[in-house]
């Protein structure tokens, strides 16, 4: 997978997500945890642009931490949407399984970063 069309993936995700909150009913828990949400599933994209943008390796590693930070923070705001939307069941399982494909292309690329520095 090519840098570009995981900038697109990443950017994908946070527009999808953006669009089911904009679906959901404006009550006082979806508002709290939408807001979460609609932040922490835009960082994932910004900050892996900001990674592709690293001065060295290890500023690469930091920033794809924030990266898996951020997606995994958005992991655990779909949960509680889920459970209080299960209407959009199969939208959130959705955006759950990309998110962890996400997740777990960023874990693997800090593995792959760290092997590159001990070498």
């Amino acid at each position: 997978m090519s840098i570009e069309d995981l900038k697109s993936r990443f950017k994908t995700f946070a527009l999808n997500t953006a669009l089911l909150i904009k679906e959901l009913p404006r009550d006082t828990i979806n508002i709290a945890y939408c807001n979460q949400l609609i932040r922490s599933s835009s960082s994932g994209g910004a900050n892996y642009r900001a990674a592709c943008r690293a001065k060295s390796v290890a500023d690469f590693i930091n920033k794809l931490k924030i990266v898996e930070e951020e997606v995994d923070e958005s992991l655990y705001f779909l949960e509680p949407l889920q459970y209080f939307n299960t209407d959009r069941d199969t939208e959130f399982l959705k955006l759950m399984s990309e998110g962890k494909e996400l997740l777990a292309i960023t874990v693997q690329s800090i593995k792959t970063a760290r092997l590159k520095t001990t070498k």
